[in-house]
């Protein structure tokens, strides 16, 4: 099966470098005119989907705006799921999971392996456990082409207390994730399948990205604060790695479906004008 990198790759040079977030939470599903309740989800991510599913490299909903709905909301978590990827939008999850053992193997079958109802390209993931107890995470995505990307160095404030913390050899928490996942992407052509979550907001963070050989999620763009310009402080060299994703500043736009194409639009085109052309 064609490795998820080679897929990312492929989907960022046919539709561009772009993420966009649903996440359906209860103040944007008010601004859109819609009740925080079952329906007001489902429209919401319907039309999203109508608006970007067949035009947007990566669309990454969010689990847990879905999960506060209980199993209908999982239900139409799935349907979405379902669309975006007949649309021909790679599917990111994300959930940010993270255990050990059995639980684990148990969290990557849910939402790696192709028989589940929730399997998707790429989830998001924890590290705080140990890089090592992703593996069953990381070896089911190697064997069906899906995608992994850990947390590394996140936008929000409190994250700093552990990520920059110092190991034993002096390196931060978050250079030893760096350089763990750098290892499962060595040598792979032309990009690996696991990749990095590193905040769009936070500034020169002072890492060691030039080895990671895989790609670099960068939230924060957009209504959180970072504007384009702001990954090549963040990135610098490692820039071409890249994958910016943005959320409330595309869905903002919404109901209208013109209107969120128009927003996704233009922030492709902000990111374009700074990443490096491949």
């Amino acid at each position: 099966m064609e490795s998820f990198g080679s897929r990312l790759h492929r989907a960022v040079d046919e539709r561009g470098p772009l993420c966009v977030g649903i996440d359906p939470h209860p103040g944007l599903l008010a601004r859109w005119g819609l009740a925080d309740d079952l329906q007001g989800l489902d429209r919401f991510t319907q039309t999203v989907v109508e608006a970007l599913g067949d035009r947007v490299a990566v669309v990454k909903p969010q689990s847990a705006f879905f999960e506060r709905f209980g199993s209908h909301g999982v239900a139409i978590l799935e349907s979405t799921i379902r669309q975006l990827r007949d649309a021909g939008s790679l599917v990111l999850l994300d959930v940010k999971r993270g255990d050990i053992g059995s639980t684990v193997s148990a969290y990557a079958s849910a939402y790696l392996g192709p028989s589940s109802p929730l399997y998707v390209d790429a989830v998001t993931a924890s590290p705080y456990l140990g890089v090592g107890s992703l593996a069953p995470m990381f070896e089911l995505a190697a064997e069906h082409g899906g995608g992994v990307f850990v947390l590394a160095l996140t936008s929000n404030p409190e994250g700093a207390a552990v990520q920059r913390a110092r190991t034993a050899d002096g390196r931060t928490v978050a250079q030893t994730v760096i350089d763990e996942i750098s290892q499962l992407n060595r040598g792979v052509i032309p990009l690996g399948s696991f990749g990095l979550v590193v905040g769009a907001t936070i500034g020169d963070t002072g890492h060691d990205l030039s080895g990671v050989g895989g790609p670099l999620l960068a939230p924060g763009l957009g209504a959180q604060g970072a504007g384009a310009a702001d990954l090549r402080t963040v990135f610098g060299s490692s820039l071409g790695s890249v994958l910016p994703s943005y959320s409330r500043e595309v869905l903002s736009a919404g109901p209208d479906v013109a209107a969120l194409r128009a927003a996704a639009d233009r922030v492709l085109a902000d990111c374009r004008a700074v990443l490096p052309a491949r």
